[in-house]
């Protein structure tokens, strides 16, 4: 860090990973402020410069970088921050605290949460915080990691997992084992450890019967209203079985009931025929339904269901990770809440990595001269 980093700093000014404070003395509000940064994306405080950008310094001792360190150890969990003296003039320095985004959110100081709202620190409500400590949480233990107690290979679909792995060796997203056994496969896709099955797997490669005796949740609901309200069924049908079997059924069910568009272009004699909403954009909905709900939901479900004047794909569970449905339609960063599942649906080559789902879904949609989507949470 050099005095020329320092006027690059104050170039930009305040924002929400970097914020000036004119003297040490400032520390406690300071504290605040690294723990908010710690909660978002990370960021710096500089000690020495004004809110205005003007830079002060102030006289550094190794007592005073003592007294930073000290009250930042006050920060629950630890975290290591860096802290860098930067000389401004022959006696006086500035200090730079420095931190990445926490990977163990949310993070306290003095048994109290903040967040980043722009260039300010504001308390972190208590939903929030819940939301962000379970989220935490969920990364180190979540249902689809937990071990599938009862199950047995003979309880899974053996076809589906060779046809699964054959597709991700011809796509390059796996490496051929040398062998079609199923445990194998199974421990390659990381879906078997020490020889236990996880529930990611029951719920991928399970045959119907066995789901449908354990696990209720793998259902798929499917419907054609008449009119635009649920008064009046058309068609009521309900499928069980593992994800690739629903995301195949609910897709043929589209292809059998969604209203066909056709249109004549001015160099073809025949029609062109194709269905009112663009399969791929249909696909892109399904797979998100299926790869991010909350399969701990005993009675959750994935739903599919036609009225006059629009389609609507549901599941179970809710928007992590501070999304918004705003936010899906802008570029974002992938972040699975099943990273198991949707791993092995991107091994496939059902999915991308790049968070683009929502994003393709509305270009096709556009396209297609239809109304943009809408999400709901």
């Amino acid at each position: 860090m050099t005095a020329d980093c320092i006027a690059a700093m104050i170039e930009e000014g305040e924002s929400e990973t970097l914020e000036f404070k004119s003297t040490t003395g400032r520390l406690t509000a300071a504290a605040r402020t690294i723990t908010a940064m710690l909660n978002h994306k990370g960021g710096k405080v500089v000690f020495g410069v004004t809110p205005e950008g003007r830079v002060v310094g102030q006289q550094i001792s190794e007592r005073t970088i003592e007294k930073v360190s000290d009250d930042l150890a006050r920060i629950e969990p630890p975290m290591s921050p860096t802290i860098e003296r930067v000389g401004v003039e022959e006696d006086r320095e500035v200090v730079v605290v420095s931190v990445n985004r926490g990977v163990a959110r949310p993070y306290q100081y003095r048994g109290k949460a903040y967040r980043r709202v722009g260039n300010t620190t504001r308390a972190m409500g208590v939903e929030e915080y819940n939301r962000v400590l379970f989220e935490r949480m969920h990364s180190e233990q979540r249902w689809e990691n937990q071990p599938a107690d009862g199950w047995s290979l003979g309880d899974l679909d053996e076809n589906e997992i060779r046809a699964t792995v054959e597709e991700a060796i011809r796509r390059g997203r796996h490496d051929d084992p040398g062998t079609r056994d199923s445990v194998e496969l199974l421990r390659g896709l990381g879906l078997l450890r020490d020889g236990v099955l996880s529930c990611a797997g029951t719920a991928l490669f399970g045959n119907e019967e066995r789901i449908g005796f354990v696990m209720p949740q793998c259902l798929l609901r499917v419907a054609c209203f008449k009119g635009t309200g649920r008064t009046e069924f058309l068609d009521n049908r309900q499928f069980r079985g593992n994800a690739f079997f629903l995301l195949r059924a609910a897709e043929r069910f589209l292809r059998d009931s969604l209203p066909i568009a056709g249109r004549l272009e001015n160099d073809r004699f025949e029609r062109i025929d194709e269905p009112l909403f663009p399969p791929l954009a249909t696909r892109e909905a399904l797979v998100n339904a299926l790869c991010h709900r909350d399969y701990s939901i005993g009675g959750g479900s994935v739903g599919v269901a036609i009225y006059d004047d629009r389609l609507e794909i549901t599941s179970s569970g809710a928007l992590h990770f501070g999304l918004t449905p705003e936010k899906l339609f802008a570029p974002h960063e992938s972040i699975p809440w099943n990273p198991l599942i949707a791993d092995t649906f991107y091994r496939r080559g059902i999915i991308e990595r790049w968070g683009r789902g929502t994003l393709r879904m509305a270009e096709l949609v556009a396209d297609a001269g239809l109304p943009k989507p809408e999400i709901e949470d």
